[in-house]
């Protein structure tokens, strides 16, 4: 009988979508590596030429006018993709989507992206026979993911599904499953061990992640950050940011053996369990994978829009709050005078049953009649027509 099939479609616009799609199909394969999953950021996919100069073009307005993005966000807060907006994306980026769909044969889409969500949805309406799922990968719901031809949402938090059937989608549409985060961060290591493991100090330790949007906070709060070097421990992670790595690097202000400057790194679930509080942008994906590990987190430049909502509900459960220079100096004595009731605190910090990190990818797997429980060993790769093979836009599941 042939294997399951799920094709996850998403794009690019920051990291955050793409990630929840690799995240659930990495968690789909570890419970049941008899279903078959890929992975496509589907406009860069059919359009490779074009897609990068759009990402680009995003990113440099998200840093420059966020105000601006903003404000887009929320005129548009409650209106999904119209007709005349899904057949413009169809025809000028997606024209070849059906194309994809029809060699790669799935048994389930699920869409990470609200783009790829309407432009299923327009094939749907055109007659393509495949169930649709739309996983939004925020604490909030803009009204571009809503699609009449969606079969199930599934969702961060009861509060989300609200959104959505305050907008007509029925209540049985709704699943919420929590945002999938990769298996690595399923379970919390032992922090002394990865210390050691890592060249760390045992040392109260500060996780700072920035990546390829840079570090956007002013010299106060860097003051704030390097006062207390001698006593406390800051890894910055810059991600793909060379430049900024390169900067930052020749620093004199952070050449201290108490600091490690990185870039990329596929250990973040590691670097996480080794800290004690994690610096970040509040974004759907990284505020998850803190969640689940249960660090302590500091949000700062949120984008107008969905990263505002994410902050005001991590910030409204007591699991983060807003970063400036007083917060900083309040967290850092509590690592240095109060470290034992906070690593308490932590070990006791668990996410609800609906949001375990795990929870996403069992949920899909039933509604696939595939539960975690009828797993079998031994899947080979979802192999693919040539005409769709990609090494960088596609993801097979080993």
């Amino acid at each position: 009988m042939r294997k399951k099939r799920v094709l996850l479609f998403s794009e690019g616009f920051g990291t955050g979508h793409t990630g929840a799609a690799y995240a659930l199909a990495e968690g789909i394969r570890l419970l049941s590596p008899d279903v078959q999953c890929r992975v496509i950021e589907l406009g860069k996919f059919l359009n490779p030429t074009v897609a990068p100069w759009i990402l680009s073009a995003y990113r440099k307005t998200v840093s420059s006018q966020p105000k601006l993005v903003g404000m887009m966000y929320k005129t548009q807060y409650h209106k999904s993709l119209n007709r005349l907006t899904k057949l413009a994306l169809h025809r000028i980026f997606y024209t070849h989507a059906s194309q994809v769909i029809e060699q790669l044969k799935p048994d389930l889409i699920i869409c990470t992206h609200p783009i790829p969500a309407a432009v299923i949805s327009r094939l749907k309406q055109q007659g393509l026979d495949v169930p649709l799922y739309t996983l939004i990968t925020d604490y909030d719901a803009h009204g571009s993911w809503v699609n009449a031809e969606a079969n199930r949402y599934l969702v961060s938090t009861s509060r989300v599904k609200s959104i959505l059937t305050g907008r007509g989608v029925s209540p049985e549409l709704v699943t919420v499953t929590g945002i999938p985060v990769h298996p690595k961060f399923w379970e919390r290591l032992s922090k002394t061990q990865l210390r050691k493991e890592l060249g760390l100090a045992d040392i109260p330790t500060v996780l700072i992640m920035g990546g390829g949007w840079g570090l956007m906070f002013g010299k106060d709060i860097m003051n704030s950050l390097t006062a207390r070097m001698d006593e406390i421990q800051l890894i910055f992670c810059m991600g793909s940011n060379d430049k900024l790595v390169a900067k930052m690097k020749a620093n004199p202000l952070l050449d201290h053996p108490n600091v490690k400057i990185l870039g990329y790194s596929s250990e973040i679930n590691k670097l996480m369990d080794a800290s004690d509080l994690l610096i970040t942008k509040p974004g759907g994906m990284t505020c998850t994978e803190g969640q689940a590990k249960g660090i302590p987190m500091l949000f700062y430049s949120a984008i107008p829009g969905q990263e505002e909502k994410n902050s005001q509900y991590f910030v409204e459960l007591g699991l983060a709050e807003v970063l400036d220079p007083e917060v900083v100096n309040k967290w850092f004595s509590m690592l240095l005078h109060e470290y034992a009731g906070l690593e308490l605190q932590r070990k006791r910090r668990t996410a609800p049953e609906r949001q375990q990190p795990q929870h996403c990818a069992a949920t899909v797997l039933q509604l696939l009649g595939k539960p975690a429980s009828e797993a079998v060993a031994g899947s080979e790769p979802w192999s693919a027509p040539s005409q769709v093979r990609n090494e960088e836009a596609v993801y097979v599941t080993p």
